[in-house]
Formats: structure tokens, C-alpha cells, sequence
């Protein structure tokens, strides 16, 4: 799993039919301060949300077979998903 910030959303009138019904999301990895990309550089991916996250919120997110898995959709396209909501994050170090 990731940290990451949702940036923005996604509309697609035309997609496969395991995506019909699935609201996607615009997210971006972040490091544990939550304003740094996890990598430096790195871009914004497209997720499908599972838990009804909205813009600016933090989120775990999952990818390949844990991603389909969240589908209930071994065979689905996805291979990004939002699957938790986060609340709150503590570092310590």
C-alpha cells in the first residue's frame, strides 16, 4: 500500500465494461509529511475509488492482483484503487 493524495478526478463515458459504475480518481503518492511525491518527479496516476474518496483527502492505495482483488474482479483492468480513507498519521521518529 501508498500514501497517497487525491489531486483530482476522472470522467470516461466510454471504458471497459470491469470499470462501468467506478468512479476514478486522480491521485498522487506522497512521502509521510503528505506534500512531497513519495518520488521525486513522479505524476499523478489514475485510480478507481472503492471507499468514496474526495479531492484533497489522503488515501491508501493498492495496485496489480491486491488492486482486482478490492473488485471482487480477478480479471478486471484496474490496477490501481483507492482503499482506505485516511484520518489521521502519525510519524514518529
Amino acid at each position: 500500500m501508498d500514501l497517497a493524495k487525491v489531486v483530482g478526478s476522472v470522467v470516461s463515458t466510454q471504458k471497459s465494461d470491469s470499470l462501468t459504475g467506478r468512479k476514478l480518481l486522480l491521485v498522487q503518492a506522497v512521502d509521510t509529511d503528505g506534500t512531497s511525491p513519495k518520488i521525486p518527479g513522479s505524476v499523478p496516476e489514475v485510480a478507481i475509488d472503492c471507499v468514496g474518496a474526495g479531492d484533497g483527502e489522503f488515501v491508501l492505495v493498492t495496485r496489480g492482483s491486491s488492486a482486482r482483488a478490492c473488485l471482487n474482479n480477478a480479471v478486471s483492468a484496474a490496477d490501481l484503487c483507492v482503499i482506505a480513507i485516511v484520518d489521521s498519521l502519525s510519524v514518529h521518529q
